[in-house]
């Protein structure tokens, strides 16, 4: 009978998801702008980390292919398109797609992945294009050009020769909703919004009003888009952010562009995210989520990081309700690599979008935990050091009396009922997810 009630308490784990976003939900409703969109943290694939600018609507499409045919099944559904899909500006100013890279246009791609059961997502920056700005195009549906809602100053935080609208001026607002009717009507359904301001970048740019209007304008399109920025997000607006996308980057790029092998490395690009998630756990819920950035898990050694640091990073974003969207080359998947990637226990935690806290960060040995929502607890053992430790998680730190059953999620095997703690010696880098049920005499 006991391993029985304890089998039944963790198969719920694997339902946890829906029920908790649910209970979630109920406290999300006070913020202005929850919307049915990202309920729970996003699941896809981006393209800038395996192909950068070079790729086509073919190679989109292979990568498409083999998420519904290996990963949709599994929640994964996004199929985005960063950097490197647009070369002109239309004639009302807006960015247009390469024709090269994309002959039969971006409406017919979406098109493609709507009818294999995914969604699509494209890559965008505020302000207007230096491109629109020298030709002084007009602005749809209005008397207006560019040269009548500009001001000074740079429109986004990579760009100085982009312009900064000035949304006191008419025709401002009218140019953003041109633009989100036009992705609207091409079928997109996730807009990546990068270099927003105040953030990460290489110039100084607000952009808090831009977001606003995207907000207001997505709304008015009557498409759900979700809405997500990039990247290094300022938390002094993270209530601007939470209120007005669905999601943001708490910090710069994953990938690590120079002395690497790989997509990225360990103790440059990953190790950053342990310092920073806590500080914006409490700004998670459900139709706003903090980004850890892409997951570099795919590849096998291609990825840049060992085995164990590939199953610490999946904790940590799943522990953290973060998006989920790949960056490696999915026409390349490596087996093991997969079985992280479709772990369904662990998609469970991240699915449940309950974002965790460390109880400690005095030490590299650490135990970051959430409550499940049903009395329950969800707890990552990480070993940040470079050499084997123990890592213990004390059930009175966790907030836990008396005896609690252990389940391994990675492993999907109960282990059995500890009486106050649980100690793990872990490798370098190396982690554990549990999860605990108390048992109640």
């Amino acid at each position: 009978m006991k391993r029985s009630r304890i089998g039944v308490l963790a198969a719920a784990v694997a339902v946890l998801a829906g029920a908790l976003a649910g209970t979630a939900a109920a406290d999300s409703q006070s913020i202005e702008s929850w919307t049915p969109v990202a309920r729970t943290p996003p699941m896809g694939w981006s393209s800038w980390s395996a192909l950068r600018r070079k790729f086509t609507e073919e190679t989109i499409k292979a990568q498409a292919d083999v998420m519904h045919d290996r990963l949709a099944a599994y929640g994964y559904r996004y199929i985005n398109i960063d950097a490197g899909w647009n070369d002109h500006v239309d004639e009302f100013g807006r960015v247009a797609p390469d024709p090269k890279k994309f002959p039969n246009g971006i409406a017919s791609l979406a098109r493609y992945l709507h009818q294999h059961g995914l969604k699509f997502g494209i890559y965008l920056v505020p302000g207007v294009p230096a491109q629109a700005v020298a030709a002084d195009s007009p602005i749809e549906g209005t008397p207006y050009r560019v040269h009548d809602i500009v001001m000074a100053g740079a429109g986004n935080t990579a760009d100085d020769k982009s312009a900064k609208l000035d949304f006191s001026k008419p025709g401002a607002a009218a140019y953003v909703r041109s633009q989100a009717r036009q992705l609207a009507s091409w079928g997109v359904d996730y807009i990546k919004m990068d270099f927003v301001g105040p953030g990460g970048g290489k110039i100084p740019a607000d952009n808090r009003e831009d977001i606003r209007q995207w907000h207001a304008a997505i709304q008015a399109t009557g498409r759900p888009i979700h809405l997500e920025l990039s990247n290094s997000l300022s938390i002094a607006e993270a209530t601007t952010w939470q209120r007005y996308s669905n999601g943001w980057r708490i910090e710069g790029d994953i990938e690590c562009y120079s002395h690497c092998v790989g997509l990225t490395n360990w103790d440059v690009r990953v190790k950053l995210r342990f310092a920073d998630a806590p500080k914006w756990t409490g700004f998670a819920g459900p139709g706003h989520w903090n980004d850890l950035d892409s997951i570099e898990i795919g590849n096998g050694d291609a990825n840049g990081i060992t085995p164990d640091e590939r199953q610490s990073v999946m904790t940590l974003w799943a522990i953290e309700a973060s998006p989920l969207l790949l960056g490696t080359d999915l026409t390349k998947l490596d087996p093991d690599d997969l079985k992280l990637l479709t772990n369904r226990e662990v998609l469970a935690v991240d699915q449940a979008g309950r974002a965790a806290r460390p109880v400690s960060q005095a030490t590299q040995q650490q135990v970051w935990f959430s409550s499940d929502g049903r009395g329950g607890v969800t707890v990552a053992l990480f070993n940040l050091g470079s050499t084997e430790a123990p890592v213990t998680a004390s059930w009175q730190d966790l907030g836990l009396r008396g005896p609690a059953a252990v389940r391994d999620l990675w492993t999907h095997r109960n282990l059995g009922v500890s009486r106050d703690s649980f100690t793990a010696t872990l490798a370098p880098h190396a982690s554990r997810l549990l999860h605990l049920v108390p048992r109640h005499h």
